[in-house]
């Protein structure tokens, strides 16, 4: 009874219902990589959309979603911004939930293979726009209710769920697939319909959930601010919290609001994080798994293994993946971003390197008389020990990022123009990587190899770490570079900025206790010192 007790207490916490929130709405992301990668080699529905399975037809599909996140992500930011964070995201979810519904009913009622087509394509882009909305506004949302030490956390627990509804989606599309047949259009339709589940959930659980303070005080609501406040931190939280937020404010109406001109022009104001969130989406979609993600089955196949039996591998793939997530929301505000995005790159290059020999070795098999667990139990062990690295250092680090290096005047707009790269970039690398499969087989591997040098180099010279600092520490950063006239983390304040604030790097100005624990100080104008807006003093 005690442990039910607790249990009860946990979920009618306001954080935990936050996560869960955020989460069921990231799921939908996953659950859509998931969806997709057996659909594509469903006979029915290639029938139905009148496609050969090798046609590059196949890419479009998959890819004009991403052109259409794109999009979503700056309409859902700008009506975040004007109507609230809640608003934004379940206008994104309606969206979302429409798209499905076109995608479930196309070439229904014995439409013809051209009308099948066009419509599964403006079903995908429809979804895209929302789910791009969601993906622009839910980081923001749940940043914006965390706390300072707590922001990788809470968002590395929300992407495990994203992984949750990849594994959700590829788990009923090998059940359906092996109970109804790959010539069943139902096959791949109830696939794509189970998705409803999500939008369901969350419109339910609407009421239980506030607004944002920050976006309250952002626009002059600071009654409701206040109440915001106390339902998720408590009524002794209130005062401190509303007047930081108020102060933060008056700070930011002082240095004027921020364009999308401010943000991608070299001139602008907040240009230099506009490069640092591009590159880190970049850099992400290079790290080469957006295209295992969806294509993973051919990826087995590369490795020697037939089609079912490259389908349960890729099961066990994102099963594994799902688990090693906990590691990520366990290390990331603990180690930080910058550390994990570096060292992960860096595995991930040695795992494709890897995969490329063992490719190369596979598709040799028989003329070097090598039999096939030789080489696919390795390639099955290096994949899957890559897939937990993309987990741990680069799945969540490229988003949670935007959300704590813009002032609140761009904090949604920073994370539309992410989801925006983020979308043109897996557009690109899911369009190409079926015609790199057909054309350079298991050689893109080693392209994947360099593409993850380039990014982990990228990382360690530009990317600061904004883990444990408050968001107006974060913008510090750019402010100092360039006085300094450097982007080099190394260069900006003797490199204080390429560690979390609590393991080294203490300076003149700041002062260690007893634990260890950085509290840096400002002057209040009085003489006297006090504890940077955000921080607890232990002394």
């Amino acid at each position: 009874m005690g442990k039910f007790n607790s249990l009860a207490g946990k979920i009618a916490d306001k954080q935990t219902q936050i996560v869960l929130f955020s989460s069921t709405a990231i799921a939908l992301y996953g659950y859509d990589q998931g969806m997709m990668s057996l659909i594509n080699t469903n006979y029915s529905y290639l029938g139905t959309m009148g496609i050969a399975e090798e046609s590059p037809v196949v890419g479009v599909i998959v890819s004009v979603y991403y052109l259409g996140c794109a999009v979503g992500a700056v309409l859902g930011s700008r009506y975040a911004d004007a109507k609230g964070r809640k608003k934004g995201i379940f206008a994104c979810l309606a969206t979302a939930s429409l798209g499905n519904l076109l995608m479930f009913v196309a070439g229904m009622g014995g439409a013809s293979q051209r009308a099948a087509l066009t419509l599964m394509m403006v079903g995908r882009i429809v979804m895209g726009l929302g789910v791009g909305g969601i993906d622009a506004v839910v980081p923001v949302y749940s940043s914006e209710l965390s706390e300072d030490d707590a922001r990788g956390t809470a968002l590395a627990q929300e992407f495990q769920a994203n992984i949750f509804g990849l594994n959700m989606a590829f788990i009923i599309n090998v059940a359906v697939t092996h109970t109804l047949g790959k010539w069943n259009q139902w096959a791949w339709r109830i696939p794509i319909i189970v998705m409803q589940v999500y939008p369901a959930l969350l419109f339910a659980g609407a009421s239980l959930l506030p607004e944002t303070p920050r976006w309250c005080v952002l626009h002059e609501q600071n009654e409701q601010a206040k109440q915001s406040i106390k339902r998720v931190f408590g009524e002794d939280e209130v005062e401190d919290r509303i007047n930081e937020l108020v102060e933060a404010h008056k700070k930011e109406e002082e240095e004027g609001t921020t364009s999308y001109a401010d943000m991608i022009w070299p001139s602008g104001s907040q240009f230099h994080p506009t490069v640092v969130t591009v590159m880190g989406q970049v850099n992400q979609a290079l790290t080469g798994y957006g295209a295992v993600s969806v294509y993973g089955p051919q990826i087995f196949e590369l490795l020697g293994f037939g089609v079912t039996t490259a389908e349960f591998i890729t099961l066990g793939n994102y099963v594994f993946y799902f688990g090693m997530m906990t590691v990520a929301w366990i290390l990331i505000d603990r180690l930080g971003r910058r550390r994990l995005m570096i060292q992960g790159a860096f595995w991930l290059a040695i795992s494709f390197a890897l995969l490329t020999i063992l490719g190369g070795l596979a598709s040799n098999g028989e003329k070097l008389k090598i039999p096939l667990l030789a080489t696919g139990i390795p390639g099955i062990i290096v994949l899957y020990l890559a897939t937990s690295v993309f987990g741990i250092g680069w799945l969540v680090p490229p988003w949670l990022i935007p959300t704590e290096i813009y002032p609140s005047t761009a904090r949604a707009q920073g994370a539309a123009i992410s989801v925006i790269i983020w979308g043109l970039a897996n557009f690109a690398v899911t369009l190409l990587t079926p015609i790199g499969f057909n054309n350079l087989e298991y050689w893109l591997f080693l392209v994947f190899a360099a593409t993850n040098a380039f990014a982990g180099l990228w990382t360690y010279l530009y990317c600061p770490e904004s883990g444990n600092r408050t968001f107006e520490e974060n913008q510090d950063f750019f402010k100092e570079a360039a006085e300094k006239g450097s982007w080099r983390v190394s260069r900006v304040r003797d490199g204080e900025f390429r560690v979390l604030p609590d393991t080294e790097g203490i300076g003149d100005d700041e002062e260690a206790d007893g634990e260890g624990q950085r509290n840096k100080k400002k002057d209040n104008g009085q003489g006297e010192t006090t504890p940077l807006l955000g921080r607890t003093n232990t002394e």
